[in-house]
């Protein structure tokens, strides 16, 4: 009960103190007041307004004077209990702050209670700053709306750890905050609560480690607040515009690195998931019970992912890097790094399906635990681009439910035995064209395909360099021309060729090992075979 009762006076100092952001005189707005906070030397018993007189907890918070410009800052080096709620307006040149100060290790806040440690509600140009925040109970920062748009709240160097990183049965609820999403951050939830957004929110240079799930954007998705509709008359989305996630790394999690879930214009660019969705999904039959991928679209609009390594996920049903979901629109995966997952696409379009998505420029290595797919439904992708990636050791790879869209200049390499499956109905206006295939037969429908050695510059597949072109590559200015705004390959060079895969220089100084024509007529023997006792198997199940 004494816990409790601590509990509770902290959740309501913290409520009481930016409720109160509205009222104070616009004559002392520009200046700055700070709170201070040491759980070593500090005593409740303090002002704690000046850094020589910190408090210890955030329950002796007292004499209030709240506005835009306040700091609330936290000794480096201690752990501070903390569930609070925070409604407040700062601005775009004076944010409220929530941060450190000090040296040492990031001053920890946590709680051990099922909530959250922070949470912003109806909150504008707030910043989240170089803290350590900890919930094995619970769950991270939540961001909502009720009455009000949201802007500019910035999350920044904040580590988030232990956040309820268990196996589960179920997809985590995402309906009611970090705590019940075992997240580190939340935006709003699926369903919603609201129709107003959360805009220009970034987070920047964050690690996520040994937590279920990182950072899950959701937004507003029909009047009705219900994602599941059943037609797509019912959909009436309002996005969050300006999501910016840059510079994060994710680790050792059970479940998803990032959605980027109803938005418009978000961005997830250099960031790192690794060792995420290891909740592998299956029940003790085997049979799935949950899927889960490290960064996905749900229901956004013109965004994009890259710049990103993903590697290592498990979960059986998805395990992905690439994943457009659910009415998501001209979106873009490009210059990912994929490695070591159960696969590297499958896509989930509803209703008409999705328009105008594209991946480029794209390294896939060893994703090969499952089948690949470019759309999983009949309704498909439609506009969908899917050009200069590399593509090696994959398992079996389905270009299906495709319409009007263009597949060029694609390395495709399949593991032993694994094939490659494609639409050949011409009503479907899909061009494949300057693909090369290796290991597995080239599709009949591909326009000046090669099928060949591509001329790695080396062996190593650890390294992603291996996989620049030898300049005696068949590969070199081999590609079909894409009109597009891109200017550099995936390995950051200036694109000087128009070759095929993700490699777009003039070709290292490696030597091209090719094979002879016996070696690539048992090889194209073999793939035959391979090719008909699939063919067969298929028909039989």
């Amino acid at each position: 009960m004494k816990f409790l009762k601590k509990f509770l006076c902290i959740f309501v100092a913290f409520s009481v103190v930016f409720a109160c952001m509205g009222m104070f005189a616009s004559a002392i707005e520009n200046e700055k007041n700070y709170y201070f906070f040491d759980s070593v030397n500090g005593d409740d018993a303090n002002s704690g307004t000046e850094i020589g007189s910190p408090i210890k907890t955030l329950a002796g918070l007292k004499n209030l004077e709240v506005k835009p410009g306040t700091h609330f800052l936290f000794k480096n080096g201690g752990e501070y209990e903390c569930a609070a709620t925070l409604t407040c307006n700062g601005r775009k040149d004076n944010p409220v702050v929530v941060s450190s100060y000090g040296e040492g290790e990031k001053a920890v806040l946590y709680t051990n209670e099922k909530t959250d440690v922070l949470r912003l509600f109806d909150c504008s140009y707030v910043t989240v700053s170089d803290l350590h925040i900890k919930a094995p109970n619970g769950g991270g920062i939540w961001i909502d709306t009720y009455n009000q748009i949201s802007e500019g709240i910035i999350i920044d160097n904040v580590y988030f750890t232990d956040i309820q990183n268990y196996k589960v049965h179920s997809r985590d609820n995402f309906s009611n905050g970090a705590a019940s999403a075992r997240a580190a951050v939340i935006v709003k939830g699926l369903p919603a609560k609201s129709r107003y957004a959360v805009n220009d929110l970034t987070i920047s240079n964050c690690e996520v480690y040994n937590c279920a799930n990182g950072f899950i954007i959701w937004g507003s998705w029909n009047d009705q607040q219900s994602p599941w509709c059943e037609t797509e008359e019912e959909i009436d989305p309002v996005y969050n515009e300006g999501l910016l996630i840059k510079n994060c790394y994710f680790h050792e999690m059970n479940a998803e690195a990032v959605i980027v879930g109803m938005c418009d214009g978000a961005l997830v660019t250099h960031c790192r998931a690794i060792n995420c969705c290891q909740g592998e999904g299956v029940d003790e039959n085997g049979e799935i019970e949950y899927f889960t991928a490290a960064m996905w679209f749900w229901g956004s609009e013109n965004s994009t992912i890259q710049y990103c390594e993903i590697a290592g996920q498990k979960n059986v049903g998805d395990g992905m890097a690439v994943d457009f979901d659910s009415h998501t629109n001209n979106c873009t995966y490009q210059y990912i790094y994929s490695h070591d997952n159960m696969r590297f696409m499958c896509n989930c379009p509803n209703y008409s399906g999705h328009h105008g998505n594209t991946v480029r420029y794209c390294l896939s290595v060893n994703d090969n635990g499952a089948r690949s797919t470019t759309a999983v439904g009949a309704c498909g992708e439609h506009d969908f681009s899917f050009y200069n990636n590399t593509i090696i050791n994959c398992g079996e790879f389905q270009f299906k439910n495709l319409y009007d869209s263009y597949i060029a200049n694609n390395i495709i390499v399949p593991v032993d035995g694994a094939t490659f499956a494609y639409d050949v109905d011409p009503s479907r206006n899909n061009v494949f064209e300057n693909n090369c295939y290796y290991n597995v037969m080239t599709p009949l429908v591909d326009i000046g395909a090669m099928n060949t050695v591509p001329g790695f510059a080396g062996s190593d597949y650890s390294d992603v360099n291996s996989f620049m072109l030898s300049k005696d590559s068949p590969l070199i200015g081999a590609g079909a021309k894409v009109e597009d705004a891109v200017l550099s390959d995936f390995f950051g060079n200036e694109i000087s060729s128009e070759n095929i895969g993700c490699y777009g220089g003039t070709g290292t100084d490696d030597e091209y090992d090719g094979e002879n024509i016996i070696e690539k007529i048992f090889r194209t023997i073999r793939n035959i075979m391979q090719t008909i006792i699939h063919e067969v198997s298929v028909i039989f199940d």
